[in-house]
């Protein structure tokens, strides 16, 4: 009896299902993850919690979203005659043309059959005795893998900030990376968007084209830069393709990641004002943040050199403003120019010389809560709306990984890990947490440097660790403490000699109330990044704990 009972348990209770790697995420990471990983013969599955693969650009469909990278640098490079075939048709891709791109890179290379869509990892538990990780799904399902690669993303978990009144909102509401895949009509409709980053700074214009009235909230003013996006000239792209794999190959070489932009010789001090009103001159009539950046070489270490590209920027948003108060408002003075991120934009600051468009400085007025019809100031009510958009941001860096209860059977929980801020060696991988891999984590250059290079980079680094692994009869690998702490604390030493601490940015979590506030992307450059990672694996894994 007994025995008919254990089988009918046994029954009940199916094993998981074993794999080599799971891949968390079905975004530009897992899915290079993938292909790098099974051309290896292993055994991959990727796990995605949306209904398609695409990461950030599967989210986030706003009005306007478009990458601000180049198109012809924003696209992976692992196969040159997946970068030879595929035609850009702008400077710059639009999401849906970047998530075409994604959807065809999938198809070409076999991916999809891999991969498991509307299934989201809520749990991860390593057992040190197995040497095997034991994936949680939102389905209630369980698997089991030796290794887990984390490609969940640094601009995944979408903030919509607790406004006291939001449930009892009459109207609809909207955030910016959770934006309806069917897409929005504001025609005639009365619109509120919170927030000018990057996401703010490209919708505004398109949204108060099309609604009756637009009520912007800044929060923080923001520099940002025209694009100058067009039609990608054929003959610019049949020159940029006979040079890829030699552009390819320079990247790696540039802090940022992107070829093509001369490494300025000279410090900003160094030149005259005439001479420096050229060279930016120069640069805003060309568009682009990485060049703008590129003109001294040091914008993003002396606050005197900075001064003069940001009050450059200032003059520019003054004489494209009409109104002296609105202009005033729009031009950033509490942190230098470069130290957030650079948004670039198309007819942004020109917005505001609509008659439709009215600019609230939260700042000063902050928001007290969301009534039924609009939004309470401290100094008065604002309304009525018929939709609200928030452009307020991810929970950057930490906030996917936050989100997944990962722990050690008898040891660490990263969430009490990192409470203090994330914690790890070569934002690679965590110590006390063996077997796990994240993908462009904080501590790398990862939102510092074209993405896709820095993903593949990583994803690289780690097939050809498994393959040492497998090669040495390796069954654990996991980072060392003291390694990992020498790294955190150069990654904030290099941090702390630029401007990038002086601003209150997402880089630091400071758009998290409560985050702690802790410099968290890498940003001693690429190139010096990549060679880092090179001789820690020359040198035997250098800095991580491996054993059989």
């Amino acid at each position: 009896m007994s025995e008919t009972m254990a089988e009918a348990r046994a029954t009940a209770t199916p094993q998981p299902r074993q794999y080599d790697v799971v891949v968390v995420g079905g975004g530009l990471g897992g899915l290079y993850a993938l292909h790098r990983l099974r051309a290896l013969g292993l055994a991959v599955r990727v796990f995605e919690a949306g209904s398609g693969v695409g990461g950030t650009w599967f989210w986030n469909r706003y009005p306007g979203a478009r990458c601000d990278v180049e198109s012809m640098e924003y696209s992976y490079s692992f196969s040159d005659d997946l970068q030879q075939e595929w035609t850009w048709p702008e400077r710059y891709g639009t999401q849906p043309e970047i998530l075409r791109y994604i959807n065809h890179v999938a198809d070409r290379f076999d991916l999809r059959r891999d991969i498991e869509l509307n299934t989201r990892v809520t749990a991860a538990l390593f057992d040190a005795e197995t040497n095997r990780w034991t994936l949680t799904t939102d389905k209630g399902e369980t698997i089991s893998a030796r290794f887990c690669v984390m490609a969940s993303g640094n601009l995944s978990t979408p903030r919509v900030p607790d406004f006291k009144g939001l449930e009892r909102f009459q109207g609809k509401w909207y955030h910016s990376g959770l934006w309806p895949h069917e897409g929005v009509d504001f025609s005639g409709l009365c619109v509120a968007v919170i927030g000018t980053g990057s996401s703010g700074v490209q919708m505004i214009p398109l949204i108060a084209a099309q609604a009756d009235h637009l009520t912007v909230f800044q929060r923080t003013a923001n520099f940002s830069l025209p694009a100058r996006n067009a039609p990608l000239d054929p003959e610019k792209e049949r020159r940029h393709k006979e040079q890829y794999q030699q552009r390819r190959r320079a990247a790696l070489d540039t802090p940022f990641g992107i070829a093509g932009h001369p490494a300025p010789t000279q410090s900003a001090l160094e030149t005259t004002k005439q001479e420096r009103q050229r060279a930016y001159e120069a640069k805003w009539a060309e568009g682009g943040s990485i060049s703008f950046l590129y003109s001294y070489t040091d914008l993003l270490v002396n606050q005197a050199a900075n001064d003069t590209a940001s009050e450059f920027i200032r003059q520019k948003i003054r004489g494209i403003v009409r109104s002296p108060t609105v202009a005033e408002i729009l031009a950033p003075k509490d942190h230098p120019i470069g130290t957030k991120r650079l948004c670039l934009d198309t007819n942004y600051y020109e917005t505001y010389n609509r008659n439709n468009v009215s600019l609230v400085d939260v700042k000063d007025d902050p928001i007290t809560e969301i009534t039924t019809t609009g939004l309470r100031t401290r100094d008065g009510e604002h309304g009525p709306f018929d939709a609200i958009v928030f452009a307020t941001g991810f929970d950057a860096m930490t906030g996917a990984l936050r989100e997944i209860d990962i722990r050690v059977r008898g040891g660490g929980v990263l969430a009490d890990e990192w409470q203090g801020g994330p914690q790890t060696y070569l934002g690679l991988m965590m110590a006390g947490f063996p077997n796990m891999f994240v993908v462009t984590g904080p501590g790398s250059p990862s939102v510092k440097t074209q993405m896709i290079l820095a993903i593949e980079q990583h994803t690289d680094w780690i097939a050809d660790c498994l393959q040492h692994l497998r090669a040495h009869g390796y069954r654990r690998i996991e980072a060392d403490r003291q390694a990992q702490d020498d790294w955190v604390r150069h990654v904030n030493d290099v941090a702390d000699s630029t401007l990038y601490p002086l601003a209150n940015s997402w880089y630091v979590g400071a758009n998290i109330p409560g985050k702690p506030r802790v410099f968290m992307p890498y940003v001693g450059g690429f190139s010096g990044y990549k060679r880092k990672c090179d001789a820690v694996a020359s040198n035997g894994y250098e800095g991580f704990l491996l054993s059989r």
